[in-house]
């Protein structure tokens, strides 16, 4: 039997991260867990309680009401969503109120700490695919196999704008770009595990691929990572 192990997927936005790691934990049999789409979570939360806009930050404020703080993956249907309690938000977390301030939020290095925590706990006993920004190299360090995706900024605009369309969020080509532009800044330059290619990490470069394309190429990957161990 080849060994369970665990696969982080660090990368820009809208590189396809999380569609990548859904397919291949469903491939594999393992859990997927979306570090992002928890970011996602708290800056919903905080905004609802009107400590984070784009405009603002009451870190002090966040800090008290950590505590309150209840996310989890939950099936509805048969998709895996993100609930705050007992509220499905999974699509809200998608919208362009959310996308504005998530990565002031992911700055906080006390809700960093309190979602790698659970991000550790959700994926102590390996078989699991998780992505995001920090997951090769402050999450799980020691993962067996990582995966860092890049790809070309005006496809990746192209894709977030479509995946808006599909989902009814009105926003503007231009307004994506900004967004995205701002983000990646923001995540390479925060102090607090910022956003950076691990040395072990295999590069993928997702422009010209297709869906099924990567999920081959990484599936080879992971077989072979799997008999090595």
């Amino acid at each position: 039997m080849k060994k369970q192990i665990t696969i982080a997927i660090d990368g820009f936005s809208a590189c396809g991260k999380s569609t990548l790691a859904k397919a291949l934990a469903a491939k594999l049999g393992y859990s997927f867990i979306d570090s992002g789409a928890m970011y996602r979570g708290a800056a919903l939360f905080f905004y609802r309680l009107g400590y984070v806009s784009d405009k603002h930050l009451n870190e002090e404020a966040i800090q008290k009401s950590m505590q309150d703080l209840k996310l989890r993956f939950k099936i509805s249907g048969s998709k895996n969503c993100l609930f705050l309690g007992d509220e499905n938000i999974d699509n809200e977390i998608r919208e362009a109120h959310v996308a504005g301030i998530v990565s002031k939020v992911a700055t906080i290095k006390a809700i960093r700490i309190q979602l790698v925590k659970q991000q550790q706990e959700m994926g102590a006993n390996g078989a699991i695919v998780m992505d995001g920004r920090d997951i090769g190299s402050v999450v799980f360090p020691n993962a067996e196999l990582k995966l860092f995706l890049t790809a070309n900024p005006e496809i990746r605009a192209q894709r977030r704008f479509a995946e808006l369309q599909g989902k009814g969020i009105p926003q503007s080509m231009e307004d994506v770009k900004s967004n995205l532009t701002q983000r990646d800044h923001v995540d390479s330059t925060r102090e607090e595990s910022p956003l950076i290619q691990v040395e072990d990490a295999i590069v993928l470069d997702n422009s010209e691929l297709s869906k099924s394309e990567q999920l081959q190429w990484v599936l080879e990957l992971v077989n072979k990572r799997r008999e090595s161990v």
